[in-house]
């Protein structure tokens, strides 16, 4: 079996082909050559074999080499980073921040730092996260002790740097986890500016579910001769995942939401919406009509973000609205359903939303509400996933068209435009 796939038109000019190596899958934990505090760790956490992404992407990194990986959602990418950085930092002498993980939002950083905390359980290395939306106190006292491992957003680590209470100068392993949403949320100037505070003698492991073209120009300027490891070559959902749509009026769509809910089918679902105006209504609208309910999105608070999403993580609303703050990194186990309420811009917001649920192989059900008006953006998510979506007969309006409007994309195997 080999490890690379060649490497895509889009970042053909950012890698050199002697990157492309061969190399054979280590099929276990243990030979992957992990020290045994980590193996520990990985038994408590009930891992009983790499994942793929762990399995190509951890050998490598052991061995000081620079990555560019891409997996789907939900496939163990912060183990595929982490525990090689804990392999690397087990024998450092503590007291010096020497890796930095940069993650889009406040909830990934904190997941990610808690995943970690848990991979170095049996270890003496301390992990921290630095984000916004929280006081400075903490963050302050662990840049000071040197928190060996730091998973931070880019904004709130620059306001440390602007500061003067971070520093970044011992940093010799550098992630960058979601990088395209990164990219999609402006926070390219914030990364460049973060990058020239971290040595260029650094390791560079750089993780992102897709590799738009937009990409090709950071890959350029953080990695040297990277290895690719590549099993997301297209946005497509898991197979365990059913999906629905249901043409709806606009006006009527939370009322298709509330008939839906009717059903106990519907045990736990995230809804997103496009807005955070729109979330709000959503919320006090199910609120009014007695569903448990509560919701993320980038006006709340970072103390009412984590009470919503732990609440209801523990059972006890039935619905988390939410607007695409949430719709990557966040690890919901037994997720049942998802639901678009709006219709995403962009095919790559649709999968990070559904990879929400149908998680490590598990079953979910992803279901989108279409207007008239978003039959536009629905097309261009089917024409990318390469197949039309099964349109159902809408419960509340069952006159409405089940039936794709006409247009001029014609599905092949092959993804091909015919006219």
């Amino acid at each position: 079996m080999l490890w690379w796939r060649p490497p895509l038109r889009d970042l053909s000019n950012a890698i050199e082909p002697r990157a492309l190596r061969k190399f054979v899958v280590i099929p276990t934990f243990e030979e992957l050559g992990l020290q045994p505090a980590l193996l520990r760790a990985v038994r408590d956490l009930h891992f009983t074999e790499p994942t793929p992404i762990q399995n190509l992407a951890i050998p490598p990194a052991l061995q000081g080499r620079d990555v560019l990986a891409s997996a789907e959602t939900g496939s163990g990418k912060s183990a595929a980073f982490g525990l090689p950085i804990l392999q690397a930092l087990l024998d450092k002498p503590r007291g010096k921040t020497r890796a930095l993980i940069l993650a889009p939002t406040r909830e990934l950083a904190d997941q990610i730092a808690v995943h970690l905390a848990l991979l170095a359980k049996h270890t003496n290395v301390r992990v921290a996260p630095v984000y916004g939306g929280v006081g400075f106190g903490a963050q302050i006292t662990a840049f000071k002790r040197g928190a060996d491992i730091i998973v931070a957003t880019p904004g709130r680590l620059l306001d440390h740097l602007a500061r003067g209470t971070a520093k970044l100068d011992d940093v010799s392993i550098l992630v960058l986890d979601e990088a395209d949403r990164m990219l999609d949320m402006g926070f390219l100037p914030a990364v460049r500016r973060v990058i020239k505070y971290v040595s260029p003698a650094r390791q560079t492991l750089f993780f992102s579910a897709t590799l738009p073209p937009a990409i090709s120009a950071l890959v350029r300027d953080m990695l040297r001769d990277p290895v690719r490891v590549e099993l997301a070559r297209k946005p497509a959902p898991v197979e365990t995942l059913s999906q629905t749509v249901y043409a709806v009026p606009q006006e009527r769509k939370t009322d298709l939401l509330l008939e839906l809910l009717k059903s106990n089918d519907i045990r736990s679902a995230i809804a997103f919406t496009r807005t955070r105006a729109r979330a709000n209504r959503l919320a006090a609208a199910l609120e009014k009509h007695h569903i448990p309910s509560d919701l993320i999105h980038g006006d709340r608070s970072q103390s009412q973000r984590t009470s919503a999403l732990d609440n209801f993580k523990r059972g006890k609303y039935r619905v988390l609205v939410a607007t695409d703050i949430a719709a990557r990194g966040i690890d919901i186990v037994d997720l049942g359903h998802v639901i678009n309420y709006d219709v995403p811009g962009a095919a790559e917001d649709y999968v990070h939303r559904i990879g929400r649920t149908a998680r490590a192989h598990a079953a979910g059900d992803a279901i989108t509400f279409v207007s008239s008006d978003e039959e536009p953006m629905m097309k261009s998510i089917e024409y990318a996933l390469g197949r039309p979506l099964t349109r159902s007969r809408n419960p509340l309006f069952p006159d409405a068209s089940i039936e794709p409007p006409k247009a001029r994309v014609v599905y092949s195997s092959r993804n091909k435009r015919r006219r």
